[in-house]
């Protein structure tokens, strides 16, 4: 079975980071929440309890993701180990993918040198490498990134497909492809 790890840092983006749990758990993966300390405050003051504290290895995942937030994202990217373990990733040919600001990270690593990524709009301006692209979910290779808090559940779904789960029928068994039907022919937003 395919292992997740999802990284909490102080002043993580809640929606981000649990949809994702809660979307790769539904579709029967493992996914573990990894936290800086035992409970971590997201940038909106929720405190999650983490599965396990970061210990410096994730050896045993086949992905790792990164929620964004501020500063979730700058704690996460400030990390040194963090990094060695995402370039290790990267070499290794496991999944790595980020969410929001979290790509700040990615380009710390190194990981974003000849890729198409996404982020948060305005936070590719602090992004030196890679070619961004504004699109919901970019998927380039083994690395998967995705805008923000609006897009966790498609980036989550993207996540299920590219570990091999069908992600088809867990977002119409959320009624997410419904949903989203709807708001096209309605136009809601406009």
């Amino acid at each position: 079975m395919k292992k997740v790890a999802l990284m909490l840092a102080n002043g993580f983006e809640e929606i981000e980071a649990l949809t994702v749990v809660d979307v790769l758990r539904r579709a029967g993966f493992i996914c573990d929440m990894i936290g800086f300390e035992e409970a971590v405050t997201g940038s909106h003051q929720i405190t999650v309890k983490a599965d396990q504290v970061w210990n410096r290895d994730l050896s045993a995942y086949d992905m790792v993701v990164l929620p964004g937030g501020m500063p979730g994202s700058t704690n996460l990217r400030d990390d040194d180990r963090l990094m060695e373990v995402l370039q290790e990733f990267q070499a290794e040919g496991k999944f790595v993918a980020a969410i929001c600001a979290a790509p700040i990270a990615l380009d710390r690593a190194g990981l974003l040198n000849g890729k198409n990524f996404t982020c948060y709009d305005g936070v590719e301006g602090n992004i030196e490498n890679g070619s961004y692209q504004k699109q919901t979910v970019v998927v380039d290779g083994k690395l998967i990134t995705s805008r923000g808090p609006s897009t966790a559940l498609p980036f989550a779904y993207e996540l299920v497909h590219q570990l091999g789960g069908d992600a088809d029928q867990l977002a119409s068994s959320m009624l997410f492809k419904d949903v989203f039907e709807r708001i096209k022919i309605h136009s809601i937003f406009g």
